[in-house]
């Protein structure tokens, strides 16, 4: 069984890998569409770059999901190698992952508002007028079509990666 836990956790980590690569590949285009659409609504472009709004592979949108991976990756090796601690870090990571996942499809799901919540917040007058749904729209639209299947994808692997290696681990 833990080499099942561990071929989950491999394929967790490959899911998470996908982010940052996807978003390196075709995050200019996204941002060209994002600053596209704002100035289709006569906001200066430069309010991305001035407020720190990134659509690429940089910063957390990298760090997070290689930090995420290279924590799955190593708790696979430990249950390929059967090492007594391999069974805790599972259930601690796994468990992690699954919450951390539903977090980031809530996220996704609620960009529209969380979006406009956090313009708000920037105290920002020209981000305060970003209509945000056209904006994200825009940026989202630049994406390849494949990307949203993919996205529906490497949730799906992340949730039943994590559920069914937390199962391996406790029927070990």
């Amino acid at each position: 069984m833990n080499a099942l836990a561990a071929s989950m956790q491999l394929l967790v980590a490959a899911a998470f890998v996908s982010i940052p690569v996807v978003r390196h590949r075709y995050g200019p285009s996204a941002k060209a569409a994002a600053v596209a659409e704002l100035r289709r609504q006569d906001v200066r472009p430069q309010v991305l770059e001035e407020n720190k709004l990134r659509f690429d592979a940089g910063g957390h949108e990298t760090a997070a999901p290689v930090t995420v991976a290279a924590t799955m990756i190593v708790t696979a090796v430990l249950n390929f190698a059967g090492a007594e601690s391999a069974q805790l870090l599972t259930w601690i990571f796994s468990s992690l992952v699954l919450l951390m996942n539903a977090a980031i499809v809530h996220s996704n799901l609620t960009a529209v508002k969380s979006v406009e919540a956090a313009f708000r917040r920037k105290g920002d007058p020209e981000l305060a007028r970003v209509d945000v749904a056209p904006f994200l729209q825009a940026a989202e639209n630049a994406f390849p079509a494949w990307v949203r299947a993919q996205t529906y994808l490497r949730n799906t692997a992340v949730f039943a990666g994590s559920v069914i290696a937390l199962a391996a681990v406790s029927l070990a």
